[in-house]
């Protein structure tokens, strides 16, 4: 076998190989933007979470302070019921474009539960269009000196 007939099978065999590297490109281009994905969303959600605390934390407090004046005059620090309670929640983490309840309210503490939704950036391409985070929170109301 000459030279120029083992070049020639070699070239044969070689063609069969072109555009291989065009799909391992696009499947690695679609696993990056897969990663990438899962990291900013990822990234996003735990700040979400930890905002939806923070408004949690923030609107217990406000609940909280909400005390019943008549309670008050008589030594007693109490708190309103839940009703009164989930509305106070309502209006004030809706400054924050979250969603509250009163979970418990009664005696001198109030729980309070934040949902807060956002749409996710990369992921939308996996159909995921929504996530819901939650934050609970619970204060204690006192009587100051």
């Amino acid at each position: 076998m000459t030279a120029a007939a083992v070049l020639r099978r070699l070239a044969s065999r070689l063609r069969g190989d072109e555009g291989s590297g065009a799909l391992y490109l696009i499947f690695g281009s679609m696993l990056f933007l897969l990663f990438a994905g899962f990291v900013i969303d990822g990234g996003l959600a735990i700040h979400q979470r930890e905002r939806a605390s923070d408004i949690a934390e923030q609107t217990a407090r406000y609940a909280a302070n909400q005390v019943d004046a008549g309670a008050l005059r008589n030594g007693a620090v109490r708190v309103p019921g839940n009703p009164a309670c989930s509305a106070y929640a309502q209006s004030f983490a809706a400054q924050s474009g979250a969603s509250a309840t009163c979970t418990a309210a009664g005696g001198d503490k109030v729980t309070v539960q934040v949902q807060l939704t956002y749409q996710p950036i990369l992921m939308r391409l996996l159909g995921q269009t929504s996530i819901t985070v939650r934050g609970t929170a619970t204060a204690q109301a006192v009587q100051g000196q």
